[in-house]
């Protein structure tokens, strides 16, 4: 619920008073927090667990062709139709597919929201450690999506209240993914490690082919310091919180 609301609310006061820098350091701080809360947490403990490793390769392939095909099909992630996102639509382009794809996009956020609710079961357990730096790591990627939804939502017509409102709604779904994850992955924790797996799968699909490529159009010494430094931030307050700092 926390992830939710506050991933939302964030997202909304960046919306409305248009703070693109802020929105492009955050897409920064994802990337170190999502990779190395994948590769250097959630990864090995999945794989630590006694699970087959073949089959925790296979949902790890599995998972990273999912969301390629969530992607495609515009369920998962719709930021790259936003007016301003550096794809030089002609002018009204984006309000014209949002006005046709508002009421989908929150569809699509609705199962997403519900999906990172298990995943944040999931971590929780497995380790509650994993399972705050998961739903902080969800958090860091919530944000700049969610504003980007926010965006097509006021070009579809909708007013700040009600895009607001219905966003929060939406958001509320990973309270009832949180819900089924625990009751339903405590009784079959055997299901845990796939399940981190997948959602590993999942940052690393996220991190490295839409955000990362967002990252590479700032290309002066100036704008990738800044850049740099983020994802060290990221993936340092993943070891804090972990615990694995001294390693």
């Amino acid at each position: 619920m926390i992830a939710g609301v506050i991933s939302i609310s964030a997202a909304a006061l960046f919306s409305f008073t248009l703070l693109s820098k802020m929105v492009e350091r955050l897409v920064s701080l994802s990337v170190g927090i999502m990779l190395s809360t994948s590769l250097l947490h959630a990864l090995p403990e999945a794989f630590e667990s006694g699970a087959d490793t073949h089959k925790l390769f296979a949902t790890l392939l599995a998972g990273l062709l999912a969301f390629f095909l969530l992607e495609k099909l515009a369920l998962l992630r719709h930021s790259h139709h936003h007016e301003g996102d550096g794809h030089h639509h002609a002018h009204g382009h984006d309000a014209r597919e949002a006005g046709k794809s508002g009421w989908m996009i929150l569809i699509g956020d609705g199962m997403h929201n519900f999906t990172d609710g298990i995943l944040i079961a999931a971590a929780f357990l497995a380790n509650p450690e994993l399972g705050i730096v998961t739903a902080l790591a969800i958090v860091a990627h919530e944000i700049p999506t969610e504003i980007g939804d926010f965006i097509v939502l006021l070009n579809a017509g909708f007013s700040r209240m009600r895009a607001y409102v219905f966003n929060l709604l939406c958001s509320l779904l990973s309270v009832a993914g949180g819900l089924l994850g625990y009751y339903t992955l405590d009784r079959a924790s055997g299901l845990i490690p796939y399940v981190l797996v997948f959602a590993s799968s999942g940052f690393i699909y996220i991190a490295v082919s839409d955000l990362m490529p967002q990252m590479q159009r700032k290309a002066t010494v100036k704008e990738s310091i800044p850049q740099v430094l983020l994802v060290g931030l990221g993936v340092a307050i993943v070891l804090f919180l972990t615990g694995r700092w001294a390693t």
